[in-house]
């Protein structure tokens, strides 16, 4: 496959680092937006993490220009019911008309979240893959679902 030049991800806690950690240790470029000051729920984001800081430290104007600059968006999320963030993130994939899939850990384990993925990453020819999800204090187990799904779907393919 290896359709996937480039990951982003906002750099908050949870889902989104936990992409970001996949890129880096998978050797896949990565970058995205991030509020400024690099706010993240823990603190500053760390400088490793190779993202560009929005005019604002609002949440908002991040996940709408992540969504904008890639050519689809994937949510993670442990419950199948989206809240906060994540729900955001689904309204701004409609909003810029973008192609958004959502993968639950209750409804699909890793191996079927990973097939999932590659399917829509063809579908859709993306290369700028947009990875979201919730926060680690709102789903503690989310990183070790997205850190699983990507390694399925992204080391297998390259």
């Amino acid at each position: 496959m290896g359709m996937v030049e480039r990951m982003v991800s906002g750099g908050q806690s949870g889902a989104d680092r936990a992409a970001l950690d996949f890129a880096i240790e998978a050797d896949i470029p990565h970058g995205g937006w991030c509020p400024r000051d690099r706010l993240a729920e823990d603190g500053p984001i760390d400088a490793r993490y190779r993202l560009d800081e929005t005019p604002d430290r609002d949440y908002v104007q991040r996940t709408e220009w992540n969504v904008r600059d890639s050519e689809g968006t994937v949510i993670f999320s442990i419950a199948e019911r989206l809240v906060g963030g994540s729900a955001f993130t689904r309204k701004a994939t409609r909003l810029y008309e973008k192609p958004c899939l959502c993968l639950s850990r209750d409804l699909s384990d890793p191996d079927d979240a990973a097939r999932e993925l590659r399917d829509f990453i063809a579908e859709h020819e993306i290369r700028t893959l947009n990875v979201a999800g919730p926060r680690a204090s709102g789903e503690p187990e989310i990183s070790s679902f997205v850190q699983a799904t990507l390694e399925r779907a992204l080391k297998a393919a390259s």
